[in-house]
């Protein structure tokens, strides 16, 4: 790479950065919001089950392709902002069983990030956790918000690019009319029609 090259790189991953706080303090403001609004709405009817809370938000994120970089960022952001926020690596005490542990937390949790990002369909553990969330969603009217992060919405929604690869490994695996791959499809489909914040920045 040349000087040029060079300069033109440090300057172009200078303003990833500033655009990348700019967008946390914007999202961290809006997820503050929201989760005071939540609590003060519920406050004031009768406790439940729904009520009791372990986390204010559930990150669920594909660790290959975020845990080191965006995942963390924001983890460490929520955090300092007073959020509680499970991660599996965080929170999972070593040698608990994730599958009790994972379904466990997003009960528990007020709410829900989700970060779709290019590989984010190929791991079947998102998947199923997509699905409980958008689950718990409908029936306990707990908060989601998507972060599409290096990918566009409507290839989350119709399943296309790294999605569709995905699908297609899943169906070779589970057959195509499977429930379970149904189950899925509809669930990122669902997912890409909620609002929420697209970062194609990064890669």
């Amino acid at each position: 790479m040349g000087v040029w090259g060079h300069e033109r790189w440090s300057l172009d991953l200078q303003w990833r950065r500033e655009w990348f706080h700019g967008e946390m303090h914007q999202f961290q403001s809006h997820l503050s919001m929201e989760l005071g609004s939540k609590k003060a709405s519920q406050s004031n009817s009768s406790r439940s089950s729904s009520d009791r809370w372990a986390f204010h938000v559930f990150l669920s994120f594909r660790g290959e392709d975020t845990r080191k970089t965006f995942a963390d960022h924001l983890y460490v952001a929520l955090q300092q902002k007073g959020i509680k926020t499970f991660r599996d690596d965080e929170e999972i005490a070593k040698g608990e069983v994730i599958s009790f542990q994972l379904p466990k937390a997003i009960e528990e949790s007020l709410s829900y990030v989700v970060i779709l990002s290019p590989n984010y369909a190929s791991s079947t553990w998102c998947l199923n956790e997509l699905q409980q969330i958008l689950e718990s969603r409908k029936k306990l009217g707990r908060e989601v918000f998507p972060i599409f992060y290096g990918v566009d919405p409507s290839h989350v929604r119709h399943q296309k690019g790294s999605f569709e690869k995905a699908m297609t490994n899943h169906e070779e695996r589970f057959g195509k009319d499977n429930e379970k791959i149904k189950g899925w499809r509809a669930a990122l489909k669902e997912i890409a029609t909620i609002s929420g914040w697209v970062d194609t920045q990064y890669p």
